[in-house]
């Protein structure tokens, strides 16, 4: 694309951006024409600059329909952080619905998780969580039960899980790891998360300890495919023993199990 073409092409850009400040979640953009009439350039131009919006989350089409205003995507680092304030920082207000909790042996791949023994308790807790009032998570945490007594799994509804560590039983959590990949919905998880059948999603697996490297938790969430992009910054810088790119969030691809 030539200098000529390319500013006609941002500015096509910057007139449908301009456009969706005014308008809703769902609401129809103008047909290419108009917006081709509008910014006196061809449609060739207009459905570039419409691809590029649809390929960054602010646009989306239906077929025979037309095309839409789409709802915010949610940007997820893959780190280990507050899902409360994670939504906070991207403008969203977060809610949490506790769907369970319940009171179970651990088992030969909890104990391993978690550092206890098979036969050590385990509560554990599923719950939903909202951002703007739509569902777009399903969680379920364990945690060693001899840590937390009488847990009050109640408060979760209006508190983070690490502020009552914190505040109740005096847990810091300090670090953690994380794996990310991709699945799709199961039936029970489709209806939580209103999705249709098999939807994409993402399954994150979360392990935190304390400073002294204590495991806190194990927490496995589901987060809706079609509301989460998964972002990493990449180190291009040169390296004297490999000639590879590495990622600084200490992403690593590695096979699925």
């Amino acid at each position: 694309m030539d200098d000529k073409s390319e500013l006609k092409y941002s500015r096509v850009r910057e007139r449908i951006m301009g456009l969706l400040t005014d308008l809703n979640v769902g609401d129809v953009i103008p047909p290419e024409r108009v917006l081709a009439a509008d910014s006196n350039v061809s449609r060739l131009t207009v459905r570039r600059a419409v691809d590029g919006l649809v390929r960054d989350g602010y646009l989306t089409r239906r077929q025979g329909s037309g095309t839409f205003v789409a709802r915010p995507t949610i940007t997820q680092s893959p780190s280990a952080a507050s899902f409360s304030i994670g939504m906070r920082e991207r403008g969203l207000t977060p809610t949490t619905q506790v769907l369970s909790a319940t009171r179970e042996e651990a088992g030969p791949q909890l104990s391993w998780r978690l550092h206890i023994a098979p036969s050590e308790k385990v509560l554990v807790i599923k719950r939903l969580r909202l951002a703007d009032g739509e569902p777009v998570a399903i969680a379920t945490t364990h945690l060693i039960d001899s840590q937390v007594p009488d847990f009050p799994d109640e408060e979760l509804a209006g508190q983070s899980l690490y502020a009552i560590l914190s505040d109740r039983y005096g847990i810091e959590v300090a670090g953690g790891r994380q794996t990310v990949e991709p699945t799709v919905t199961r039936p029970a998880e489709r209806d939580l998360l209103q999705v249709p059948p098999y939807a994409p999603a993402f399954l994150f697996r979360t392990s935190t300890h304390t400073a002294d490297g204590t495991i806190v938790e194990f927490t496995r969430t589901l987060f809706r495919g079609d509301r989460y992009l998964i972002t990493a910054e990449l180190d291009l810088s040169p390296r004297t023993s490999e000639d590879l790119r590495h990622l600084t969030g200490g992403v690593v691809a590695t096979p699925l199990e």
